[in-house]
């Protein structure tokens, strides 16, 4: 349904629906959403929508849509502040209240790269200080401690320069630091040696790319606020700092670095904190728009994309799946096919499960009595895993896997290959890369020369004993959810892959199965495949 507004000079222009939001006029200009009184996300329609009949049509971002089912007061408001709309609507055909929050009931908004996040607004002036504190930490830490000057960047930087105060909108810290080193290689190398200190000092973290470590400040509130650590550094002249900015910057706007001040707080900042504002947010940084977007140059993003970065593309989407109501679409009970893999196990062996998500499977296996570890990639998906093992009183070892992550995949290849277990993934094959992919056949040749087995299920796009059918018989195979993260995939192709890093699979079936959700999905492949070892592995074996 959509509703529209009388009260203001755009009220006429404007509606919101199960859609998304509708605008006439030139869609030039911001405009921000707020459900209930409280902030939740900001547009350019002309930029984030589509012209069409009777103005711009603006999509919900997808991240929103789980949450859109019910009713609420949706506020519009223009630049200057003015509700352009305001009225209760219903969405998704629901009329219990909307309410976009995180596990602890605390409000979330779409931030600037289209993740679900808790903004500063949203934060009381206690929690604020513990954040700029918790800052100021870790500038002094990557100075005293890891030998790099490191200066307040991106939201904070802007905030403090432009407003004086944190910017509502924004809900994380970042620091960057400009290298030395000349070659990409060098960089990285740097950026671990500072990953490794910084653990040495009590920091959990985690590494986002070759040069980009996110660490995690506990909070009072029982939260985590992210404070992410860029690297900046030049190559045959041009400038690059993380996320993502590139281009022309002289190394005098960076240092010697000065400093700000910050709601009482004084912290290293550029030398030149206005020319790095313009640097990264184009010359009118000075004008709040909180639907701003990054315009990036497509070269510097394919070299840092090359350079440090493409191993973790979806896990942002999946943390965001986890924490959404669409999460509790997915069944507890242990899936069939983990039942169907359990009664081709002898009795005690052991099972990984690889990209165990919710946990299912994994709780499944150790409900029957098998030792188990769980890996998956998403921190979000780590920590529910947990917690549903331990409110079940089941024991299963829950881990970290970034099969796009070489320096990963070798590590846990070779602690499996010391303590064998028999290899799970349901519905992990789609989702990942050809990288990962290739990753995930190096993982199971490292851990599986024992005799032990992968087991794998997907979603399929052929099945070879169905190629007879007529035209009129064919099967219609719908996109497998969650749509945008499950891909399916040939069948035939996946066999040759094996094959080619020297796996043989020893059994393989197509046909009517369940996708994610347990929903029927008709052409679904199982597989088990296993390694030979090797002579080398022979040899040990015999001695």
């Amino acid at each position: 349904m959509s509703a529209a507004s009388t009260m203001a000079p755009l009220a006429h222009a404007l509606a919101v629906d199960d859609e998304g939001v509708r605008v006439a006029g030139s869609g030039l200009e911001p405009l921000v959403l707020s459900l209930d009184g409280q902030y939740l996300w900001s547009l350019t329609p002309a930029r984030d929508g589509q012209l069409g009949i009777g103005g711009w049509r603006v999509p919900w971002p997808e991240v929103l849509r789980p949450h859109l089912r019910g009713r609420a007061r949706v506020t519009v408001t223009g630049p200057s502040g003015d509700a352009a709309f305001d009225r209760t609507v219903s969405l998704g055909g629901g009329d219990d209240p909307i309410r976009v929050v995180d596990s602890s009931g605390h409000p979330l908004c779409v931030d600037k790269v289209g993740h679900l996040t808790r903004s500063f607004a949203a934060t009381d002036v206690r929690i604020r200080e513990e954040i700029l504190a918790g800052t100021g930490r870790a500038l002094r830490h990557l100075r005293e401690e890891c030998g790099v000057e490191g200066y307040l960047n991106y939201g904070l930087l802007l905030g403090a320069v432009r407003d004086g105060t944190m910017i509502a909108h924004d809900s994380d810290a970042d620091l960057c630091y400009l290298s030395r080193q000349t070659s990409p290689a060098d960089v990285i190398a740097e950026s671990f040696r500072i990953e490794r200190r910084l653990r040495s000092l009590g920091w959990r973290l985690l590494r986002m790319s070759g040069g980009d470590i996110k660490l995690l400040l506990p909070l009072s509130d029982g939260r985590q606020c992210h404070i992410d650590i860029f690297v900046a550094f030049r190559i045959d002249g041009i400038f690059y700092q993380l996320g993502n900015r590139s281009g022309w910057l002289a190394d005098e706007v960076i240092v010697p670095t000065s400093t700000v001040e910050l709601h009482g707080h004084r912290f290293a900042a550029p030398a030149d904190p206005a020319a790095m504002l313009e640097f990264i947010y184009g010359p009118r940084w000075r004008t709040p728009d909180p639907s701003f977007k990054y315009a990036d140059r497509s070269a510097g993003v394919r070299r840092l994309d090359g350079w440090l970065r493409g191993f973790r593309t979806d896990m942002g989407r999946w943390s965001e799946f986890f924490q959404s109501p669409l999460e509790s679409d997915v069944p507890r009970r242990g899936s069939e096919f983990a039942r169907w893999v359990h009664r081709r196990l002898d009795k005690g062996a052991a099972v990984a499960d690889l990209g165990a998500g919710s946990g299912r499977d994994a709780i499944h296996f150790a409900a029957v009595g098998r030792e188990v570890r769980a890996y998956d990639f998403s921190r979000v998906s780590r920590r529910i895993i947990t917690q549903r093992s331990r409110r079940r009183k089941q024991k299963v070892d829950v881990q970290p896997l970034i099969l796009g992550e070489l320096r990963t995949v070798l590590a846990v290849g070779a602690d499996l290959a010391r303590h064998p277990h028999h290899l799970y993934a349901r519905h992990l094959l789609g989702c990942l890369d050809d990288t990962a992919r290739a990753n995930l056949w190096l993982l199971c040749r490292m851990a599986l020369r024992n005799g032990t087995s992968l087991f794998l299920e997907f979603a399929a796009t052929t099945d070879t004993n169905l190629q007879s059918l007529t035209s009129e018989q064919a099967i219609v195979v719908p996109a497998p959810a969650p749509t945008g993260l499950v891909r399916r995939l040939d069948v035939d192709a996946i066999q040759r892959e094996v094959e080619l890093a020297g796996g043989t699979v020893a059994f393989v079936e197509t046909g009517p199965g369940t996708d994610m959700f347990d929903a029927p999905d008709p052409l679904v492949c199982r597989m088990r495949i296993t390694w030979a070892p090797t002579p080398a592995d022979e040899k040990k074996r015999n001695r």
